[in-house]
């Protein structure tokens, strides 16, 4: 277990639905897809995930998962991946959908 956070801290975290409008494999990169991810009034966003060995662009392309908004835009490989798609562990890591459609860009409360 990692270490206990107070209420304050958790609440830092922007959690947002978006839709996964595009989706390709990094150039060069084994592990990296590139997402261009729609987020509604807060616009689209470039964010990498190191999931390519378990699924493929079409797979992930025009579903909403839930993502990490507000993490600092991180350099990978020769882009900028500007959030974080979360993702339970397994033998596969397993990306957190929505149950119903929600709105891009939806807060998780």
């Amino acid at each position: 277990m990692k270490p206990i956070i107070t209420y304050d801290d958790f609440a830092k975290l922007d959690l947002r639905v978006g839709t996964i409008v595009n989706c390709e494999e990094k150039e060069g990169s084994e592990k990296l897809l590139r997402l261009t991810v729609d987020f509604g009034e807060e616009g689209t966003r470039t964010i990498f995930s190191g999931i390519k060995q378990w699924y493929t662009p079409e797979d992930l392309k025009g579903k909403q998962f839930v993502f990490v908004f507000n993490l600092a835009p991180r350099k990978m490989m020769d882009e900028e991946s500007q959030g974080m798609l979360m993702a339970a562990d397994g033998e596969k890591p397993l990306p957190l959908m929505t149950t119903e459609p929600a709105t891009d860009g939806a807060s998780i409360l």
